[in-house]
């Protein structure tokens, strides 16, 4: 079981930038497959991208494929988010937990809102 922490989310104009970042408390987080997920508003929570334990792998929802950048540091137990060209439809709280996910590991989460 691993607990995480997500942070670096907040306001930002269409077409700017942020990264977010997940802290993973824990021993097993350098074999885990970890993934961004996010819920927006009204909807339900939809996986964003994951990364393979090495970092070697990637993969994109087709909706940020492009735009995001996921990677890893094992050595710090932390995952990050890279975020450019912005849109209003990216607004979500945005989660971090293991792919396939483990239900005791959703945090609280970290909102992104993109709005000029």
């Amino acid at each position: 079981q691993v607990q995480l922490v997500e942070s670096g989310g907040g306001l930002v104009q269409p077409g700017g930038s942020l990264r977010l970042s997940c802290a993973a408390s824990g021993s097993i987080f350098s074999i885990l497959a970890m993934g961004w997920y996010r819920q927006a508003p009204g909807k339900q929570r939809q996986w964003v991208a994951t990364i393979m334990p090495t970092g070697g792998s990637t993969n994109y929802a087709d909706s940020v494929k492009g735009r995001f950048i996921i990677s890893r540091d094992n050595a710090k137990n932390t995952m990050y988010l890279q975020m450019n060209t912005l849109k209003p439809e990216d607004t979500a709280v945005y989660y971090c937990n293991s792919v396939p996910t483990a239900e005791s590991s959703w945090g609280q989460g970290t909102q992104v809102t993109v709005s000029s």
